[in-house]
Formats: C-alpha cells, sequence, structure tokens
C-alpha cells in the first residue's frame, strides 16, 4: 500500500470495506486500542482508534474484547477421507474456527489414504474444498519407501513433510529407520524442504516396561522421557550433519530441553513445538481408565510442565500446536495400553493455554506469539499470524476475562471426547473472522468459506 491510499490524519486507508475497533489490539507493536481497516480481505491499515470510517465502510466495535489475529494450528489430525467416522473437515473447521483457529495444516496420516503422493493430495483435497470453514493447508508424509515421491508434493505445495521414529499407530505410515532418515533428510533438504519429526526412539520403547490396565502411572512408564530424549538428541546430530531444517513435534520431555538449546546455540537448523495438553494438563490429576487423558508422547508431572513453560518463554520451544488427534468413543477404552492416543483440543486450545499463562505472568501478546505469529512463520504463511498491514484479516475476537465450564456436549468436534471435561477456564471467542468476513457469531457459522492452501500462496 502506498503513501496515497493512507489518509495521514486517520491512518486509515480509504476505499476500505470495514472497520474493526477494539480498545485492546494485539500488534507486533503491542496492545493498544486501535482501528483495523479492511479492503478485499486484507487488513489495509491498523490507525488510531478514533480514526474517522471512510465513507461506504461498516463499523464493528467490540468494546475492550481484544482483537487477536486469527490463530495457526499447524498440527492437526482431520483423519478425512478413509477415518472420517473419528472427525472429518467439516467438523474440525467449525471446532477449529468456535477456538479462533482461523487456519490449520493437516497431518499426513490417519487418512486414507495417507498424504505421501500427489495423487493422495489431491484426493484429500478433493473432499476438503467443499467442507473447510477456515483455510487448511496440507503436511506431506515421509515413509520408508516413498523418497521418489518427496520433491513432487513440495513442488505442489505441501508445506513439509512428517515422519515418525518409532511406529505410528497405523499400518499404512510405517516409522523410518536411522538409515532412512538420513536418506529422507538429505532428500528433503536437497529441495529446501521442511521435515517434521515424531521423535521417540523404538528401542527405548521396546525396553520400557510393557504394562496394561487402567492405571496411568503404568501407563506413563511405557512412554518413559529417556525415549524422546534419545531421539532428539539422534535427530541433532543426523540435521546437523546434513545441515537440514528440521522441527520436533509435541514436545512433553523437558529433560530434552538442554539439548534443544545447545543445538540451537550452535545453529543447527532445529524448532520446536508443544501442546495445551502438556502445558495445562498434568499426570498427577489423570484418573485411572480415563484414556481421554492419553496421547503419545504423555502428558508427564506437574514439576516437567514447569519447565516447559520455562523453555517457551526463554524461546527453546517456538510454539504451540494442538495436536488435535480425535477418534471414536468405542477406541477410548479405560485400558491405557489398547486406547487411542490422542486428545481432542482444536476448540478449547486457546481458552486452555490462556488460562495457565495468565496464572505464570504471560500476556495475550505471548499467547499469540506462540499460537499465531510463530506457528505462520514455521510453515512461511507471511500472510497470516499478525496484525498489520497486507495481511489478510483474519481475527479472534477473545473476552479474556469471562469463564466458562467445559461441557463436552457444546464441543463441535465429531466425537466429544475431552480431557478438559468439567474445567474452568478463561476466555471466550466471541466471533471469529475470515479475511474479513465474519464466520462464527453468537455460536452460529456461516457456511464454509476456507481455501486450501498451498506453500508460499
Amino acid at each position: 500500500m502506498s503513501e496515497k491510499d493512507v489518509d495521514v490524519d486517520t491512518g486509515v486507508a480509504a476505499g476500505v470495506e470495514l472497520v474493526l475497533r477494539s480498545t485492546r489490539v494485539v500488534t507486533p507493536e503491542g496492545t493498544r486500542a486501535a482501528s483495523v481497516a479492511v479492503s478485499g480481505g486484507k487488513i489495509a491499515a491498523v490507525g488510531a482508534y478514533d480514526a474517522e470510517v471512510p465513507d461506504g465502510a461498516r463499523l464493528e466495535d467490540f468494546g475492550d474484547d481484544v482483537l487477536l489475529p486469527g490463530l495457526v494450528d499447524t498440527h492437526v489430525h482431520v483423519n478425512d477421507p478413509g477415518r472420517a467416522e473419528w472427525e472429518g473437515f467439516w467438523t474440525a473447521t467449525r471446532a477449529a474456527a468456535a477456538g479462533g483457529i482461523t487456519t490449520l495444516v493437516d497431518m499426513p496420516l490417519n487418512s486414507l489414504p495417507p498424504t505421501t503422493t500427489v495423487d493422495n493430495l489431491r484426493t484429500k483435497q478433493d473432499v476438503a474444498r467443499s467442507k473447510a470453514h477456515i483455510d487448511v493447508g496440507f503436511w506431506g508424509g515421509a515413509l520408508p519407501d516413498n523418497v521418489a515421491d518427496l520433491k513432487p508434493l513440495h513442488d505442489v505445495g505441501v508445506f513439509g513433510f512428517k515422519c515418525f521414529l518409532s511406529p505410528s499407530g497405523v499400518e499404512e505410515f510405517p516409522e523410518l529407520n536411522q538409515g532412512q532418515l538420513a536418506t529422507s533428510m538429505a532428500e528433503i533438504a536437497g529441495f529446501g524442504g521442511l521435515l517434521i519429526v515424531h521423535a521417540e526412539d523404538p528401542h527405548e520403547l521396546d525396553a520400557a516396561p510393557h504394562t496394561s490396565g487402567p492405571k496411568y502411572a503404568d501407563y506413563l512408564q511405557t512412554r518413559p522421557r529417556v525415549s524422546e530424549d534419545t531421539a532428539i538428541e539422534g535427530l541433532i546430530a543426523v540435521a546437523k550433519r546434513i545441515g537440514a531444517r528440521v522441527h520436533v513435534l509435541h514436545l512433553s520431555s523437558s529433560n530434552a530441553i538442554p539439548l534443544i538449546a545447545a543445538a540451537k546455540r550452535e545453529g543447527v537448523r532445529l524448532t520446536v513445538e508443544t501442546c495445551p495438553h502438556y502445558l495445562t494438563l498434568t499426570a498427577e490429576e489423570v484418573p485411572d481408565g480415563a484414556s481421554e487423558f492419553k496421547c503419545c508422547p504423555p502428558i508427564r508431572e506437574a514439576g516437567n510442565q514447569d519447565l516447559l513453560w520455562d523453555a517457551l518463554a526463554d524461546g527453546t520451544i517456538d510454539c504451540i500446536v494442538t495436536d488435535h488427534s480425535p477418534s471414536t468413543v468405542e477406541l477410548k477404552t479405560d485400558d491405557f495400553a489398547t486406547a487411542w492416543g490422542g486428545i481432542s483440543g482444536l476448540q478449547l486450545s486457546l481458552p486452555a493455554v490462556w488460562t495457565e499463562a495468565r496464572k505464570r505472568g504471560h500476556t495475550l501478546e505471548d499467547v499469540v506469539r506462540w499460537m499465531s505469529t510463530r506457528t505462520a512463520q514455521l510453515v512461511g504463511l507471511d500472510q497470516k499470524g499478525a496484525i498489520e498491514a497486507g495481511r489478510d484479516a483474519d481475527f479472534a475476537v477473545l473476552a479474556p476475562d469471562e469463564t466458562f465450564t467445559v461441557d463436552p456436549a457444546e464441543l463441535h468436534h465429531r466425537n466429544r471426547v475431552t480431557a478438559y471435561a468439567g474445567k474452568t477456564l478463561s476466555g471466550v471467542v466471541k466471533s471469529t473472522w475470515l479475511r474479513g468476513e465474519r464466520i462464527l457469531h453468537g455460536g452460529e457459522f456461516t457456511e464454509p468459506a476456507g481455501r486450501l492452501l498451498e506453500r508460499n500462496n
């Protein structure tokens, strides 16, 4: 936008269609009273709070509710097609919108087919296109036998490639051994791609106790911290040797934090995420038989959680994502050994994180950095993740001091299983906006308006 497009007295662009006003707008420069002008689905300008509304523009005044950039969740298992009874694009994107998320990136597994070839990607895109209430992008998958498919997937716009170092839980998405990891990593590094890694070491998992039954303490012993620590140490070594860009998924072990910090200081191209459930739930509170709390790697002890927050605060951990991994109710048995491992978190991630973050002295600016700005940066979505001129006009309107008690019946996930049932959380999403259009207000959704995103679009 050139200077002639802006009224220098008001700071608001001419020819806008919509102005959003709040006493608290979270911008890259801080939180302030402001008016946000929108034109053609983009933010045209961020101006003074009392700026005159241009002729023909509609004003939406949110009072003291906070205007946030829409959240960007880069770790979501939609499971559609093939296991749409577990979730699906219609329900996942509605739940996301209800939680202030305006962009998600879908994981390549748990759908049938998995996103491991261009044809499989096209199949998934065809299913998603008419069902997406928010913008949706896609990760590709790195398997032992699909190295030749990685560059073609990159060329058609996947945001990177996921692999497992231990069994994934589904037969159609096998893990990589150390040799296969190096081969895939070198291939991806060769075209400037990103490898994202489920880092648990299979040998450490095999050496851990193999127990079954309803006791969470027994399950926790089956996924020890050393399994993450060993896998991350090995991943760092390979990434350093190859010069690759890698990302550690869903970090739960605080023991790995010094390894990660040291690697970053040495210049290894490493980023790391953690999840709301690791930051807000603790092993000590999980009832026996409550497999809605089961995930891999697992929710760990309160002391471990404290160190994850410290690592977020100092930047060792880059971002927070949901790892939304739902299943049918029937798969959540009371035996932790056999129950499906995954937490459904799309709708509740923002209030869950905000509730705990404010207790620990963090601000909404911190939450936006972890859940929107840095996640957008991770996947190169320069048009997302901040309220500033030129970005997409994606917003969440949040009443940060209002509380609610989680009622599973009010969730929009297809299967309303939640580890947050009965918890009182702070932060009510009042409305969600996608490219300047309100897609959720008062619990009511518009028709799907999301777009399918490709890398660099």
